[in-house]
């Protein structure tokens, strides 16, 4: 079982990331922050819509009085069975506009990604807005992943939240964060996907700070609902940003390194949570403060990043990779 688990994990999120990669191939600079805005709303929407199938399908299992051994089982059938249905007009219908680019056939596939890497890497200068970015993600999405991971139990334990407040609460924010990607998405084609996000992160501070204080669980369905907002949000910014740092050729391969990004900060942000935890004596409080720091830290680093810079590069790029790569 812990195979497969693994084995979908790693699936999704190299679907994720080639979804990602043809966001600049299939929209235009002036709409990509909508586009990218509409797609993770979409995404929310599409979840919700999942979650209120499966509960509505274990609230009819327990009537029938079946335990979760055999209701658990249906609702990842569930989840599948939607999955594949919504995954299905890519495949039917999205046509892959950019040419595959030519190497030396000699290689594997993994040799040549492993040597673009490598040639990224030392085109960091050139690229310095985009590796600048990707640091800067990289700190506040360890935020953004911790609450993601722990808001659950930080309501719980802390809040006294029951189990069926949680899943409405938890509802209830899927909700916010669509609405938040969807008008973020029209706010950073107007104002730039900088601004916005800066913007974006302010709202996490506060939604931080308003469950940090929170003494009452309608405290926490304010910020929970706050909270929403700023995930929708900055998660559709992120993706639109990198995409415009990228220069159109090598799309797929810097958006794999947002990917990758995203996937260490969601290692790292619930391990320090953990961790202060731990050495706190299981005072959550102190553990969401340590979470504050990383959006904190993540506007300040983000004031580094200039958009026009960052865009003029990702134009200007000629660069190819050795041709004993290719």
């Amino acid at each position: 079982g812990m195979v497969l688990v693994t084995f979908s994990a790693i699936m999704f999120a190299s679907g994720e990331n080639l979804i990602a990669a043809f966001l600049p191939e299939i929209v235009t600079e002036e709409n990509m922050g909508k586009m990218s805005g509409y797609g993770w709303s979409l995404g929310y929407f599409g979840g919700l819509l999942t979650l209120g199938i499966c509960l509505a399908y274990i609230t009819w299992a327990k009537q029938q009085g079946m335990s979760e051994t055999h209701y658990v089982p249906v609702t990842l059938l569930i989840t599948a069975t939607i999955f594949a249905l919504t995954a299905m007009p890519t495949f039917l219908w999205l046509r892959e506009r950019a040419i595959p680019a030519e190497w030396d056939r000699s290689l594997s596939s993994l040799q040549v990604s492993f040597a673009r890497l490598k040639h990224t890497f030392k085109e960091a200068a050139r690229f310095r807005d985009l590796v600048w970015f990707l640091i800067t993600l990289g700190v506040y999405q360890s935020g953004v992943s911790t609450v993601v991971v722990l808001a659950a139990i930080y309501a719980q334990e802390v809040m006294g939240f029951d189990t069926q407040s949680l899943i409405v609460l938890i509802m209830v924010v899927n909700v916010t964060a669509a609405v938040g990607a969807f008008i973020c998405g029209h706010l950073q084609d107007r104002m730039g996907s900088v601004p916005t996000l800066a913007v974006t992160l302010l709202i996490w501070i506060v939604a931080v700070l308003a469950a940090l204080f929170a003494r009452e669980p309608a405290h926490m369905w304010i910020a929970g609902n706050i909270i929403g907002l700023a995930m929708g949000a900055s998660q559709s910014v992120g993706r639109a940003l990198v995409s415009k740092f990228s220069p159109a050729e090598r799309a797929g391969e810097f958006l794999g390194l947002w990917g990758l990004v995203n996937r260490l900060s969601a290692i790292v942000g619930p391990l320090s949570y953990g961790l202060i935890n731990y050495w706190s004596n299981g005072d959550h409080r102190m553990s969401l403060l340590s979470t504050l720091s990383f959006f904190i830290a993540g506007l300040a680093l983000l004031s580094k990043v200039n958009e026009s810079r960052g865009k003029a590069a990702a134009f200007s790029s000629g660069a190819i990779i050795d041709d004993t790569v290719y």
